[in-house]
């Protein structure tokens, strides 16, 4: 299976940047920001140095779908390096790893999709080798978005643990969500990934400064497992009583979950203590649906580490 990309050459030598949206068919924005990001660099063809490629929608079945998954219901963020002969998403999770192997450096573009809401921020995994976990903190920061969050190396099937095993440095992004397109948050995407280009010296000008926030790497089991986090004790109607950034203590009440009558709420709490980056967007929950997220964060602007 043969991924729909774009690429621009430059006429001088550098590193190939793989930058890829639509790992999953909801999430919008990552989209609209490869195309625009493939339009400002050909402009521009003859500065760049390197080679940029980008695929806009990795995962065109799910997209066709308005789904996370395609017809198969496999999670492409779950399946790679997938297989040559397998079923179509396995297919696809083959093609976009044999592409992350040809890479220099690679970017993976994701937001929260129907189900929730992601405040921006950018990841890696905590790779052994310390010359690749520098280079990715490094895109992190090159990045823009106002938290970084680095975490638990094991997790298997994704895009990540493709360029973690072929010692590519890379990172993913997460910004927005619910389920709809927000111009302003391609427009800080694109900021990020051009930004990146010239902090890897492959487009003329000086890379700006990074204004972080919060820079976490979190060293216990399954961190960056998303849809694990806050799971709901029951079904029903969630509604959050918390926003983006709000500081929380563990133990507080950040929501409910009511029977579809309104006559029996179930109140969420904190799991730990932090700030609240990821809201689900859906009312409707079942039982074990992610809820949000909270990063154990407590302070600012500086490299914190935690362990289990």
């Amino acid at each position: 299976m043969n991924l729909d990309k774009l690429v621009v050459n430059g006429e001088e030598p550098g590193p190939h940047l793989l930058i890829t949206a639509g790992v999953h068919g909801d999430e919008y924005e990552p989209m609209e920001t490869v195309r625009r990001v493939f339009k400002i660099v050909e402009a521009v063809q003859s500065k760049l140095k390197g080679t940029l490629t980008l695929v806009p929608v990795v995962n065109q079945p799910a997209f066709k779908l308005a789904e996370r998954t395609g017809a198969d219901k496999l999670d492409l963020a779950r399946i790679c390096p997938g297989k040559e002969e397998g079923s179509e998403s396995e297919q696809i999770a083959y093609a976009v790893s044999t592409l992350i192997k040809t890479a220099d450096y690679y970017i993976d573009m994701h937001n929260g999709g129907r189900y929730h809401n992601i405040f921006p921020f950018s990841g890696y995994v905590l790779h052994s080798d310390e010359s690749v976990l520098e280079s990715q903190r490094q895109l992190a920061k090159a990045f823009l978005l106002p938290i970084i969050w680095g975490t638990d190396p094991g997790l298997q099937g994704r895009t990540l643990s493709v360029a973690r095993d072929a010692n590519i440095p890379a990172i993913y992004t997460e910004i927005g969500g619910a389920g709809i397109y927000q111009e302003s948050n391609t427009v800080l995407a694109v900021e990020g990934c051009i930004n990146v280009l010239k902090f890897l010296g492959m487009l003329p000008g000086k890379a700006k400064d990074s204004n972080i926030s919060y820079h976490l790497e979190d060293h216990r089991k399954e961190s960056g497992h998303l849809q694990r986090l806050l799971p709901s004790p029951t079904d029903g109607f969630y509604m959050p009583v918390v926003s983006f950034g709000q500081e929380v203590k563990e133990g507080e009440i950040i929501g409910y979950v009511q029977d579809v009558l309104g006559q029996s709420r179930t109140p969420i709490k904190a799991d730990q203590s932090g700030i609240i980056f990821i809201l689900r967007s859906v009312a409707s929950v079942q039982k074990g649906d992610a809820l949000g997220a909270i990063l154990p964060v407590r302070q600012n602007n500086k490299l914190q580490s935690i362990y289990e």
